[in-house]
C-alpha cells in the first residue's frame, strides 16, 4: 500500500512528501487496521490573511474493508497540520481496534467469575434465582426534563440544545466522516427541516428527512424508529 499526497490548490514540496512518508507509518497503521486499502493525505492553503494561524490545512483519508477514516488539522505551517491530523488518525485507529477487540470477546469475565470479581453481586442458585430477594420498595416517579419516570427509570437521560447552520447533504456527509461518528443530525438547506445522515453496510449511506405535518402530530412513532438497514 502506497500513501497518496496531493495538493488543493497548493503545490505539494518534495521534502513534505518525504515528511508524510516517515511520519505516517505504514507498520503502525497495519498493526491497528490490518485491511488497509487505500491512504491519502490531502493539502490545502487557505489564502485569507485572517486566518494566518490556521492556513495550512491537512486531511487524511484511511479506507478499508470497514468504515473510511478521516482525520483533518489546520495550523500555521503544513507541518505541525500533519502532525495534528496523525495523532487524531491513530487515536480513532486505536478506538476502532479497541471495539473490534471487545467485540471477540476479549478480556471479558466468564460467568464463575463474576461473583468473584464484582464486590456485592447477587448469588445465583442452580436454577438461576437470587439466592435471597430483597424486599420490594415502593415505585416512586420521578420528573426529568419532558419525561415522567416510574422507579428506577432510563440509565441516562440527557436533553441537548444545539445551534447549527443549515447545510447540504454533501456537508453533511463530510462532517460525519470528519468527527468519525455512524450517524450525524443537520439542517437540511433546501427544505429548512431537520434530517439526519447515517453509515449503512460497507460504504453505502442512508439519510432521512423529516417533514413536518400538523394532521400527524397526535400520533407517535414514525420517524422516531431505528435507522433502517
Amino acid at each position: 500500500m502506497d500513501i497518496v499526497v496531493k495538493g488543493r490548490k497548493t503545490e505539494v514540496p518534495e521534502r513534505f512528501r518525504k515528511h508524510v512518508a516517515e511520519k505516517l507509518k505504514l507498520e503502525k497503521i497495519q498493526k491497528l487496521d490490518g485491511k488497509v486499502i487505500s491512504l491519502d493525505v490531502e493539502v490545502s492553503k487557505e489564502h485569507n490573511p485572517r486566518q494566518a494561524d490556521r492556513c495550512d490545512r491537512v486531511e487524511i483519508t484511511l479506507r478499508s474493508r470497514g468504515p473510511v477514516i478521516r482525520a483533518e488539522a489546520a495550523a500555521a505551517d503544513p507541518y505541525a497540520a500533519l502532525d495534528l491530523a496523525t495523532g487524531k488518525l491513530e487515536a480513532r485507529l486505536r478506538k476502532e481496534h479497541e471495539k473490534r477487540y471487545n467485540r471477540r470477546g476479549n478480556g471479558r469475565l466468564s460467568a464463575a467469575e463474576v461473583a468473584d470479581v464484582v464486590p456485592g453481586v447477587a448469588q445465583l442458585n442452580a436454577n438461576g434465582e437470587t439466592a435471597a430477594q430483597e424486599e420490594a420498595e415502593a415505585v416512586r416517579t420521578t420528573r426529568i426534563g419532558s419525561l415522567e419516570v416510574q422507579g428506577e427509570g432510563p440509565l441516562v437521560v440527557r436533553e441537548k440544545n444545539h445551534v447549527a447552520a443549515a447545510m447540504t447533504l454533501d456537508q453533511a456527509l463530510y462532517e460525519m466522516e470528519l468527527v468519525g461518528h455512524d450517524f450525524y443530525l443537520f439542517v437540511d438547506s433546501d427544505t429548512k427541516e431537520p434530517s439526519v445522515v447515517y453509515r449503512r453496510h460497507a460504504y453505502d449511506y442512508g439519510v432521512i428527512h423529516l417533514r413536518t405535518d400538523p394532521l400527524a402530530e397526535s400520533e407517535a412513532g414514525g420517524a422516531g424508529g431505528a435507522l433502517g438497514g
